[in-house]
């Protein structure tokens, strides 16, 4: 059973009951974003340690701190549980004492963004919705379209010009209506909102739709569960809109409350230095009122975040930092994660890890350092964005002798 109470809005602290709203009517839908809160003394009494040894091995093992009436009978039952690899020659190149990373490119449609549509398609069930649409940069489109999938509903996708081909091609393959906007996510975004109002579909984005954080949080939850016996001492997230950020922290602080972890981890979270308007809240307050910039790690290029409170609350109440990264860090990342941890990363995930070197160097962490890092996606979403990092092949005649001097240059560099 669901143990959800009541919503809060995170910029006023006005309540509503759950089901009413999607954003605070008096904040509007750009500032009264809402937090969903449950009652953890019912929850406590259920979620033991002993009890989710039983429980299937995905997001919905945490039935209980779900915005969903029946957990237990979810349409797309196979999302989470995503592993925790050690990746030692990763951290011994970044200078910190151990790092692991959390693989959610594992996942089933390759991306951290599958636990929100999960449950977002959970919620469109229950409410005999026949459809959802979400406008996304590409990975939340791709989840969203899996799971629609799987769960025999319609999904449509608002996408910009300029999304991946990897991405697309999953949109098209999981038998979503894609509509590629020709502008910018903003302008895809206001128009996938102008639909949902006009056709009654169920709305996916993140940013208004307060569940879908709940989805994301479980990527918390089981990384706290995963790692009970030896916590990580921060654990670092690229962020785009803001809502994965929050998603996490909120996972890890609640499995504190029910006593599973005596202490959370702090956050470290990692913006593109082109596009950083929640790291420029972080220390300022809010956003700036300048909405532009870009990355090429098209997951987290976005100038106008809607979640961005969310994130900059989560990572202050962890005792965590903000840092920026350059594409060119970011490039490198790519091809570190790789070649020393045997983890393809898509740029936007790679971010975590140039995140991590940056915070080392300015000396946010140490030497000793435990670290997560979130990989939020494949590297096979974007398959031109890896390539821009890891450069091109050799091209050989069928001859030794081209081999022998591609090699014997190697050997000398």
């Amino acid at each position: 059973m669901s143990c959800v109470s009541h919503l809060v809005c995170v910029a006023c602290g006005a309540e509503y009951a759950e089901g009413s709203v999607f954003t605070c009517p008096s904040c509007g839908p750009q500032e009264g974003i809402l937090d969903v809160r449950y009652d953890f003394r019912v929850a406590e009494t259920m979620l033991r340690r002993h009890a989710l040894e039983s429980r299937p091995r995905s997001l919905w093992r945490y039935g209980e701190l779900l915005p969903v009436e029946h957990p237990e009978r979810p349409p797309v039952p196979d999302v989470g549980w995503t592993p925790v690899l050690d990746a030692p020659r990763l951290a011994r190149a970044l200078g910190v004492g151990r790092l692991r990373l959390k693989d959610e490119g594992r996942s089933a449609s390759n991306s951290f963004k599958d636990r929100a549509s999960a449950v977002a398609v959970a919620r469109a069930v229950e409410e005999r919705r026949s459809a959802l649409a979400c406008a996304s940069t590409g990975n939340a489109a791709t989840s969203l379209a899996y799971c629609a999938a799987v769960a025999g509903v319609r999904a449509y996708i608002f996408v910009p010009r300029e999304v991946p081909e990897g991405k697309l091609a999953q949109l098209l393959a999981y038998g979503a209506t894609v509509f590629r906007v020709g502008g910018t996510y903003d302008q895809a975004y206001s128009l996938c909102t102008q639909a949902c109002e006009a056709f009654d579909w169920y709305n996916r984005n993140c940013a208004v739709n307060p569940y879908l954080v709940e989805g994301k949080k479980t990527g918390g939850l089981e990384l706290a569960e995963q790692t009970v016996d030896d916590p990580p001492n921060w654990v670092a997230c690229s962020v785009g809109d803001g809502c994965s950020i929050a998603g996490v922290a909120k996972g890890l602080a609640e499995m504190k409350m029910l006593g599973f972890t005596s202490r959370i981890p702090r956050m470290l979270g990692v913006q593109a230095a082109g596009v950083a308007p929640v790291a420029y809240a972080f220390t300022r307050g809010r956003p700036s009122v300048k909405a532009e910039g870009t990355t090429y790690a098209d997951s987290i290029n976005v100038p106008v975040p809607r979640n961005w409170r969310k994130a900059v609350i989560a990572v202050q109440e962890s005792g965590g930092a903000f840092v920026t990264v350059a594409d060119e860090e970011i490039m490198r990342a790519v091809g570190l994660c790789g070649r020393l941890a045997g983890v393809f990363a898509e740029p936007a995930a790679a971010a975590a890890i140039a995140g991590v070197a940056t915070a080392r160097q300015r000396g946010i962490l140490d030497e000793r350092d435990d670290v997560v890092a979130m990989i939020t996606g494949n590297g096979l979403k974007d398959v031109p964005g890896a390539l821009r990092a890891l450069g091109q092949p050799h091209d050989v005649r069928p001859e030794l002798a081209d081999v022998a001097a591609v090699v014997e240059r190697e050997e000398a560099a």
